[in-house]
């Protein structure tokens, strides 16, 4: 057994993976490592650069997207580490990160999930800490929320000199211990984009084991490259995995009532960024992209939500 299987998906993103797998690789740390590289069906130079790059590294190009959960469940049935680590392609290790993670949780038994503080390019704070998504969350504004309750709702505003429990964490970093993994059987594959680790977290939980943020773990995270480059279809998705969220761990009633609100909020931001984007003449490409989507999702909602449609298959 090795001490930590570090796990990474790409799909068309090389310059990325080839850096988040570079990070890994120099992480300064006594740690034993295996390294897997799922690709999601990249048609760009990632499967021929990233083998050549890292001949050590476990490539295995699926030939289609399988999804984000299904594809790290595979890679996970092979690994053998105590730990593993799942590493967005468009996020870079501080080279201390991964060390200082791993010790921490093997001084804390009863810790099973940890998270990282996720940085900007520049160094400031991304949001790092997500709450369970309710009805709150997912109908108001979260900004709004964080600022007016900090302690309810923390985010990139709040500072952490010391590891806190949180209910879950931005998953561009995360550290499982493995028994805890295999206890809770993986991901659940039902979510194909979006909101895997927050339900994993969920599950954890209710198994009695603690998140944790441990903000002296840094890690430089690019945000959703993947996602942006699909912005539609993206969105879809993550509808799709608010609506499997619910349904899963809130029941019909709370499903009704999320769907029905935003739903409302769809139509509004969608008339909105119509005339918004009339008046400009189109000129205004945020809004030109915003309408796109909003768009795209009333498309999907029209035609009943079917499967298939949002990122590419």
């Amino acid at each position: 057994m090795v001490d930590v299987s570090v796990i990474i998906l790409t799909r068309n993103t090389c310059a990325q993976t080839v850096e988040a797998v570079a990070s890994a690789c120099n992480s300064q740390d006594a740690l034993t490592k295996e390294l897997f590289v799922v690709d999601n069906g990249s048609t760009d130079d990632s499967p021929r650069v990233i083998p050549a790059r890292f001949p050590a590294v476990r490539y295995d190009a699926t030939g289609c997207n399988l999804g984000f959960a299904r594809a790290v469940n595979r890679a996970a049935r092979q690994a053998s580490g105590e730990w593993l680590l799942l590493l967005n392609s468009d996020a870079r290790l501080q080279p201390d990160a991964l060390g200082i993670a791993v010790a921490w949780m093997r001084a804390h038994p009863d810790c099973g999930i940890a998270g990282a503080q996720l940085l900007n390019a520049d160094g400031s704070r991304q949001n790092s800490i997500a709450n369970f998504p309710t009805l709150a969350t997912e109908l108001l504004n979260k900004s709004l929320l964080r600022r007016l309750f900090p302690r309810r709702f923390p985010g990139k505003e709040r500072s952490f000199n010391e590891p806190v429990d949180v209910e879950t964490v931005v998953g561009a970093f995360f550290l499982v211990r493995r028994k805890v993994w295999d206890a809770l059987g993986g991901l659940d594959e039902r979510y194909y984009f979006f909101l895997e680790e927050t339900d994993f977290c969920l599950e954890a939980r209710k198994s009695g084991t603690c998140v944790v943020h441990l903000p002296e773990v840094k890690v430089w995270h690019g945000q959703g490259q993947t996602a942006k480059k699909v912005p539609a279809g993206a969105r879809i998705e993550y509808w799709r995995s608010r609506y499997t969220y619910f349904r899963k761990q809130h029941g019909r009633f709370a499903s009704f009532l999320l769907r029905a609100g935003l739903l409302v909020r769809l139509l509004v931001n969608t008339l909105v960024s119509i005339a918004i984007t009339a008046v400009s003449l189109g000129c205004a490409a945020k809004w030109r992209q915003k309408c796109g989507v909003y768009l795209a999702l009333c498309g999907w909602h029209l035609r009943g939500c079917p499967d298939g449609v949002g990122l590419p298959r």
